[in-house]
């Protein structure tokens, strides 16, 4: 699968898969100078590219477990989603979780992507639904 992807700025950098196994591209910060993130605070951070993401896939943005657990760095909404029709930049909006102000440099790897196939469905109102094992147990349920 191809993607084509545009360089909004210079210095922006293409994902990248850090292994032959890895399932998402690493995103990047394009950044003119560091930014150090507050505890508790939250910061947009431009990966300096815009992407055409195929039709019927999504791009998930999720956080790069070193980043998150080791600095206390993961994206605020904690999955992002980048559509098929989504043509602006891509953005990744980090929350500082941690006690310490973290700081990011030019061109630091901040998550990452994965291209997740998607099916829009057709909803339909009606009045039962099918009825299962679980039926309407809700969270915990299935640990009892």
């Amino acid at each position: 699968m191809i993607v084509p992807v545009k360089k909004l700025r210079p210095n922006a950098c293409l994902p990248t898969y850090g292994s032959p196994g890895a399932a998402g591209a690493d995103l990047y910060a394009c950044l003119e100078e560091p930014l150090t993130i507050a505890p508790g605070e939250t910061a947009w951070v431009p990966t300096g590219l815009a992407m055409e993401i195929p039709e019927g896939y999504v791009g998930l943005v999720c956080a790069r477990s070193g980043l998150a657990c080791r600095r206390g760095l993961a994206p605020a909404n904690k999955v992002g989603v980048i559509d098929s029709d989504y043509r602006g930049e891509c953005t990744v909006v980090l929350r500082n979780e941690s006690g310490q102000s973290q700081t990011l440099s030019p061109g630091e790897r901040i998550a990452q992507m994965l291209l997740v196939p998607v099916a829009q469905a057709a909803f339909e109102e009606t009045l039962e639904l099918s009825d299962t094992r679980r039926g309407a147990g809700g969270f915990g349920s299935t640990g009892q």
